[in-house]
Parts: structure tokens; C-alpha cells; sequence
């Protein structure tokens, strides 16, 4: 909801870093990899119950998501680049709410469970409207330099990370919290099979 308008901000901010970055030859796509292997190392922390170093992981890995982005825009971006930035951040959105299923199955399993099903619902519409954008050739104003087409909603990236730190700071309060994330992000998923529906109805021009 609030993504593009953070993002003429975000850019400002990472672009130092990333001149910094791209000029010791660090390409975006290690970036890439390195901020997985921080969220990966955010769901360890979770899973054993450390949360203010799943806080500290979580934050670097999604610093690492927009240098990325910030560093293929030096040189030249890349499909590759494109393909592998979404696909390790839906892996990762997986696995934060697992580490806290892991840590207290008892009490987070199911609600962790219902938000991983509603990132799937996200995700699924995000990207097929993505696909079909792109073979009519509409592009996303909002987005103008992003690898694939960016269908808004309620929760984006900033209300993601919003939930991720919630979840660390307030951790005895997960399953409410995961479940209420989970209600929004079905709202999402609503509105953007709205818009598949009404856009794609349409003949091509």
C-alpha cells in the first residue's frame, strides 16, 4: 500500500551504499544471495526462539533486497536478476513465519500455516497478473524500473516487513498478529483477482 511512495525515498538512501557496493565489484545477484542467506539465518533465529536476532537478520536481509535492485541499476539489469530478487523473497516470506511455527508449534503452527496459505494466495496473484501484463504490454507507472510488471494491494513490501518486526518484538503475540496480517493479505489477494478480472476481460488492443 505504502510501497511506491517509500520508494523515491529508498532510492535516495541506497544509492550510496550501492555506488560503494558496485565499485569494489559486487554485483547485485550476490546480493541477492547473501540477503537470502540472512533470511535464512532470521528463520534459524526465530526457530530458537532468539528473537531480537531474527529482527537484526530479517532487517539486513530486506536492506539487501532493495541494494540489489539498487546496484543492477548501475550496470545493466537483468532478467536473471529479475527472476532470482522475486523468488528468493517469496522464499524467505515463507520461512520467517516457520521459524516461529518451529519455536512454539503448539500455539503458532496453525496461524503460521494460514499466513504462509495467504502469501500464497498474494504471491500466486501477483505474479500470473505479472505474466499476462507483460504479453499485453502494460506497465506499471508506479514501478517504471522494476524487472516485472508490480500489482499493488494492501500489503506490500513495507506492511510485510511491518508484520516480520511485529512478529519479533511482540513474539508471545504471534498468533494473533499472524492471523490478522494473514485477513489483509486475503484482502489483497481479493482486489488483485478484481483487477485480473475486469483488466484481462478486455480483448488485446
Amino acid at each position: 500500500m505504502f510501497d511506491a511512495a517509500i520508494l523515491p525515498t529508498q532510492r535516495r538512501v541506497l544509492q550510496p551504499p550501492a555506488n560503494w557496493l558496485a565499485a569494489r565489484g559486487i554485483s547485485a545477484d550476490q546480493i541477492s544471495f547473501a540477503g537470502f542467506g540472512l533470511g535464512v539465518a532470521a528463520f534459524i533465529a526465530a526457530s530458537f526462539g532468539v528473537f531480537w536476532l531474527a529482527l537484526v537478520f530479517m532487517l539486513l536481509n530486506r536492506l539487501a533486497d532493495g541494494l540489489d535492485g539498487a546496484v543492477a541499476r548501475l550496470s545493466a539489469p537483468t532478467d536473471r536478476g529479475a527472476f532470482l530478487d522475486i523468488t528468493l523473497d517469496f522464499l524467505f516470506y515463507a520461512l520467517f513465519p516457520l521459524g516461529f511455527a518451529l519455536y512454539a508449534p503448539a500455539v503458532n503452527a496453525l496461524p503460521a500455516a494460514i499466513l504462509i496459505a495467504s502469501f500464497i494466495g498474494t504471491g500466486a496473484s501477483f505474479l500470473a497478473f505479472s505474466i499476462i501484463a507483460e504479453r499485453r504490454g502494460l506497465s506499471a507507472k508506479d514501478y517504471p524500473t522494476k524487472g516485472i510488471f508490480y500489482l499493488g494491494g494492501l500489503t506490500e513490501g513495507a506492511e510485510t516487513i511491518a508484520a516480520f518486526v511485529a512478529f519479533c518484538l511482540w513474539p508471545t503475540e504471534f498468533a494473533w498478529l499472524a492471523m490478522a496480517f494473514s485477513a489483509a493479505c486475503a484482502v489483497t489477494t481479493v482486489t488483485r483477482l478484481y483487477a485480473g478480472w475486469t483488466i484481462f476481460g478486455a480483448p488485446k488492443s
